[in-house]
């Protein structure tokens, strides 16, 4: 039975999606005017949609699984759920108001509050008993206070530039933390195809993370080098022709390795090299 997969045909996750995809061994359309992409050698559909709408389509059962936001998938309430993070187009969906108004989330009761996730706001106001009326908008939310349709906007923020740039302050707790993700339908097993999408797409996710390190080190100094290198399970170590030296390899988180590569100089590690990976299954 072929897998149908949904992937976010434009926007911030659309070509991040197909990237991971093409690196967890799917191929993916070369015509962005294509709707819908065949994988023959992975027996799986592809159809691109509106990232808004993918939740929708998996909920249904139309589609078994997709691509989309955690943000839209909560805020559509459709019955799909989250079965792996993969770590990019990550936001914050925050309140902003206008510079200098020094608000607080007290501050919202009674006020017109513009946003295009109604759901998540919604939910969000309950939650804190806040008495709100909601503008819902399609986009352009930062635009609403100056033209005069609401008092604060609700929106997701990656790095704050557009609020900055539309003279907008940022206040009050996060609402919701969200990044792409990959969703299923509710109560459906998951099946041997979604298996192996998981498998591959979270090599993926981690073969981002980490990096694999090489070096060689004396004897004497291993134990404190390994303490530095732990690996997954455990270090690699091969012993070297040259007496009471060794190799060892290991596996570092990425963000971690230049203080790693640092700290292993100064136990006496040289040699200490650094390979991308590609893929891995863990």
């Amino acid at each position: 039975m072929t897998l149908k997969i949904a992937v976010p045909n434009k926007g911030s996750l659309s070509e991040s999606s197909a990237l991971m995809l093409k690196e967890a061994g799917y191929r993916q359309r070369n015509d962005l005017r294509d709707l819908v992409f065949i994988d023959p050698d992975n027996n799986v559909e592809f159809y691109y949609l509106r990232p808004r709408d993918i939740a929708v389509y998996v909920g249904s059962g139309e589609l078994e699984a997709g691509i989309t936001g955690r943000d839209l998938l909560l805020d559509s309430g459709a019955g799909a759920s989250e079965v792996l993070p993969l770590d990019f187009g990550k936001s914050t969906f925050r309140f902003a108001a206008t510079s200098g108004a020094k608000m607080e989330l007290a501050d919202l009761q009674n006020k017109r509050i513009a946003t295009a996730y109604p759901g998540l706001l919604e939910s969000f106001l309950a939650s804190k008993k806040i008495k709100a009326s909601i503008v819902r908008l399609d986009g352009a939310v930062e635009s609403s206070i100056r033209l005069g349709v609401a008092d604060v906007i609700a929106d997701v923020v990656s790095t704050g530039g557009t609020l900055r740039a539309a003279g907008l302050t940022i206040f009050g707790e996060v609402l919701l933390e969200s990044e792409a993700i990959l969703i299923t339908r509710n109560g459906v097993p998951i099946s041997p195809a979604i298996e192996t999408l998981i498998r591959r797409l979270n090599g993926v996710v981690i073969a981002r993370q980490y990096v694999l390190v090489d070096y060689d080190v004396k004897s004497i100094d291993l134990e404190r080098a390994c303490a530095l290198t732990p690996g997954i399970e455990s270090p690699t170590i091969s012993p070297l022709q040259k007496s009471d030296w060794n190799a060892v390899r290991a596996m570092v988180k990425r963000s971690d390795i230049n203080r790693i590569m640092d700290e292993l100089w100064q136990v006496g590690a040289r040699g200490i090299l650094v390979t991308d990976i590609h893929a891995c299954r863990l």
